[in-house]
């Protein structure tokens, strides 16, 4: 039988839990931002300097989907089995999806731009936008897609929007399971699950860094949006020109 001081312990130490949720153990330590814990000071745990990855990783999932018109779902979400259901593009097997992961930046002497590999707009580690692509994943392998960032130049930087769209392929954000983790220079790595049900939305807004006082801040958006680059600058104020553009070897 629990005692009353266990119990009173065991609330009390709930009560002291760490802010945000946590996935890992010690040496695998990770800080999952979420909507009820969506930001995080970078500069608070001493990685407002040096090199920082942001690592874009997805898999596909199979045509079952966990969000069906099951019993079950209708007695957890009474309402929705009102709702009509989203007709699927596929219905069996895995979709041919191409997720890129990309960066609009812009800097404190006003400059602004973005970072893709949509038109081989790679950036540059050195020199401005100290945002540098590595590469392009289309197969979704477990090395991912990354974008690092120098912030040794954290001063020149006035904010940077992460996002990731779907080029190729049907959309289908609810058919694969992507993650986005930042690994600061010290701390444990950030992650942000797109787990969301978005399946006609072609991009999404997935994280913004930007400074707030003294602090450099990164905050969770996972926002969805039916359309690409231009539809999300409208959305966070860009003011960028935006044309249509072609992958290298694709039309």
């Amino acid at each position: 039988m629990v005692s009353l001081w266990e119990n009173w312990r065991s609330s009390a130490g709930m009560r002291r839990g760490p802010r945000f949720d946590t996935v890992g153990g010690p040496s695998t330590y990770a800080v999952e931002l979420t909507k009820r814990h969506a930001t995080l000071s970078l500069t608070e745990q001493g990685a407002d300097n040096g090199s920082m990855r942001v690592n874009l990783s997805w898999r596909m999932r199979s045509s079952d989907f966990d969000d069906g018109p099951g019993r079950r779902n209708s007695l957890r979400h009474p309402l929705r089995a009102l709702k009509p259901q989203v007709v699927q593009s596929h219905t069996q097997g895995v979709v041919d999806v191409d997720l890129d992961l990309a960066c609009m930046y812009e800097l404190v002497d006003g400059s602004r731009g973005v970072v893709q590999p949509l038109g081989n707009f790679l950036g540059d580690w050195n020199s401005p936008p100290y945002v540098k692509l590595t590469g392009d994943d289309r197969f979704g392998s477990p090395s991912g897609e990354t974008i690092y960032v120098n912030l040794d130049h954290k001063d020149e930087i006035k904010r940077l929007l992460f996002f990731v769209y779907i080029y190729d392929g049907t959309p289908a954000f609810d058919r694969t399971h992507a993650i986005l983790t930042l690994f600061p220079s010290n701390g444990p790595r950030v992650e942000v699950n797109l787990d969301q049900r978005a399946p006609q939305a072609r991009s999404c807004a997935v994280l913004l860094i930007e400074h707030e006082k003294d602090q450099l801040m990164v905050r969770r958006q996972v926002r969805y949006v039916y359309g690409f680059q231009s539809e999300l600058d409208r959305l966070y104020g860009w003011g960028l020109q935006w044309g249509r553009g072609y992958k290298e070897g694709k039309v």
